[in-house]
């Protein structure tokens, strides 16, 4: 089995139909696949895996997504906002643990004071750090003006996920209003590798209505669309989100677990010089979920550095791993997990997509 799947690896005509009968294999065949994903990332990538420190510095949020705990419309959540100096303590950390790169995330807004606070955060940790800190924004929709001003402000990476490829299927987990357009998130895509960014999209696996088409054609989204970088993970629910009352139509936790591997090792056998992260989605359902991503071809993980009291705030869904824990026992446990699997941590590197410079000198 693993011969006939690196046939057609090599081959590169990747199909719908293809994709979708990678994606259910299950067992000793899913076992093979599993398995040439991790090998690819080693002859490709090697066994560093690149640590980014994540920083969910606000929950709040002016979207209302349906599937989303920390939408607008969620009236349960606590909400914060981490004061300029708590976000640059914790740039401060990822740079004295050696973690090469920094992730800035929040809930969306646009409004000129957040573009304003965004573009004088990036100035001042550059400065602080010495330029020595890779700089990743998970910031979402914003004007093509905003993610200039960013990138030359010292960001280096964008990833704003599509969710999912398909209109149909996106317009059901957003309301119809202009603030949450199918058209709009691809033209922002768009922006983004425009302006120069590392490009990072990612969609959720196992959403009420999905199909396994459905995933085959995100696949071959993310491969046309040509990003350098890819989050992904299975879809869990939040009970306080419309998309909740639609938790009888959803896989297993365990099949959108299976097939989130898939999609992973497919994903690295499609595009082998990208950045994927295993995300904590996956830790979420299965305890070694993450390592079992590194081994599937993932190559990129985000420890949370966020200061624990506000992390059980930031809950896009439930039962999110690690919102009990401080910044140093995440660290050294990821270390000590992926040393167990026959990774190391790739230290003091901004890890960047190989990809993208052959992206760019295109």
């Amino acid at each position: 089995m693993k011969r006939d799947i690196r046939e057609i690896a090599e081959s590169g005509r990747w199909s719908v139909e293809i994709l979708s009968q990678l994606l259910s294999l299950r067992g000793e065949a899913q076992k093979a696949l599993l398995l040439l994903g991790g090998e690819y990332l080693q002859n490709y990538r090697g066994r560093e895996v690149y640590y980014r420190g994540l920083v969910e510095f606000s929950n709040l949020c002016t979207k209302d997504c349906f599937y989303c705990g920390i939408r607008k419309g969620n009236r349960h959540t606590e909400r914060y906002d981490l004061p300029d100096e708590a976000i640059i303590a914790a740039a401060r950390f990822a740079l004295e643990h050696r973690y090469g790169s920094l992730v800035l995330q929040s809930g969306e807004r646009d409004d000129p004071a957040f573009v304003d606070r965004m573009d004088r955060l990036l100035q001042i940790i550059k400065k602080e750090t010495d330029g020595k800190l890779g700089i990743t924004l998970s910031l979402g929709e914003q004007s093509p003006e905003t993610y200039r001003r960013w990138f030359n402000s010292g960001a280096h990476r964008y990833l704003l996920r599509i969710e999912t490829s398909d209109e149909t299927l996106y317009r059901q987990l957003h309301p119809d209003n202009d603030k949450h357009r199918f058209q709009k998130r691809m033209e922002c895509l768009r922006s983004i590798q425009r302006v120069g960014y590392q490009t990072g999209t990612g969609v959720m696996i196992g959403l009420p209505g999905q199909t396994l088409n459905h995933l085959a054609e995100d696949l071959l989204f993310i491969k046309t669309f040509d990003v350098d970088m890819v989050g992904m993970g299975p879809y869990i629910e939040h009970e306080e989100t419309p998309l909740y009352d639609r938790r009888s139509e959803l896989w297993s936790l365990q099949e959108r677990f299976l097939t989130s591997l898939n999609m992973v090792a497919c994903l690295r056998l499609m595009m082998p010089d990208i950045n994927i992260a295993a995300t904590t989605a996956m830790q979420a359902i299965d305890p070694v979920g993450r390592e079992k991503a590194i081994q599937a071809g993932a190559n990129v993980i985000m420890p949370n550095i966020t200061p624990s009291n506000h992390r059980k705030d930031y809950l896009l869904y439930q039962n999110k791993p690690c919102t009990d824990e401080g910044a140093d026992d995440c660290s050294h446990c990821l270390s000590i997990r992926l040393e167990m699997i026959g990774h190391h941590p790739g230290y003091d590197q901004w890890g960047d997509s190989p990809h993208y410079f052959k992206r760019m000198q295109r």
